[in-house]
């Protein structure tokens, strides 16, 4: 099984070259049953692996000046932040309930792939009029907030979220797609590490593991965006966000069958012998 993990990595790093995002989502199931890696383990190994291919990604996109430092700052601050608390809160949460979070969070990133997928060209990157208004101060705190609500989100279950920054780059902070992208990768590899950061400690990790796995999903996004010069990715994409909400089904269902089981383990009131004592006194 671990040449089928390490190959599903690479394929990782591949649909993320090829669509943009949304391949990294894919790290905490390969992970979990794949590779056979506690929940409690792969949700910090995937932050390490989302970071590094993000990172790998956004190399492209700095040296063609797509980075808007401004909005590392606004967005990226306060998702790091959330990113550091949600691995706290990760770290104490039950695995059935963090794994069904998991699931529900594919099932958005899967939403917004198709979505964006049956979308005209102009609809789907819109251009925002760079004028200022009134309300800036409030897209600024709805920035803040929407990161940060994605970092807490990050840190919990380990995805990237960027189906949700994307969107408030454009938005909210006025950004082109082209830069918004490359930003959105700077920011996502920042809120993994500040995740990744908030498990040390309280996970022993299987760190050659980790390594290799991160190794080879790079390798899969150097080659996937190398490819995506050639192949349209708006069929892939669409075809993908439907492989994401089978994968998300399945996820969901096997942790409520799991729920059901312990639940059913758990003996009733009535299967409880009445002590000694008080059997007594009713006689």
């Amino acid at each position: 099984m671990a040449i089928l993990g390490y190959t599903l990595a690479v394929l990782i790093g591949l649909s993320l070259g090829l669509l943009g995002g949304g391949g990294s989502v894919l790290a905490v199931p390969v992970l979990v049953y794949v590779m056979g890696v506690d929940t409690k383990q792969a949700v910090p190994m995937s932050l390490a692996v989302v970071g590094a291919v993000s990172l790998v990604g956004m190399i492209t996109h700095w040296q063609k000046g797509n980075i808007v430092w401004s909005k590392v700052i606004t967005l990226g601050g306060p998702a790091m932040v959330g990113a550091f608390i949600g691995a706290k809160i990760g770290a104490i949460l039950d695995p059935l309930v963090q794994m069904t979070l998991f699931g529900v969070a594919m099932i958005v990133a899967a939403y917004f792939m198709i979505k964006r997928s049956s979308l005209p060209q102009a609809e789907k990157y819109p251009e925002p009029e760079l004028t200022a208004e009134p309300s800036s101060k409030y897209r600024l705190l709805g920035m803040m907030a929407e990161g940060f609500g994605v970092g807490v989100l990050t840190g919990m279950v380990g995805v990237g979220g960027g189906f949700a920054i994307v969107p408030a780059l454009v938005l909210l902070g006025k950004v082109p797609m082209k830069k918004a992208i490359g930003t959105s990768l700077l920011i996502i590899a920042g809120k993994s590490a500040s995740g990744f950061v908030g498990y040390l400690g309280t996970q022993t990790l299987d760190w050659a593991m980790t390594v290799s796995f991160a190794f080879l999903a790079g390798v899969g996004t150097v080659i996937g965006a190398y490819l995506a010069h050639y192949i349209s990715a708006k069929h892939l994409q669409r075809g993908f966000g439907y492989f994401l909400l089978g994968i998300a089904a399945l996820v969901i269902a096997q942790n409520y069958y799991k729920w059901q089981n312990s639940s059913s383990a758990r003996p009733s009131n009535s299967q409880y012998h009445l002590p000694s004592s008080f059997a007594k006194a009713r006689r």
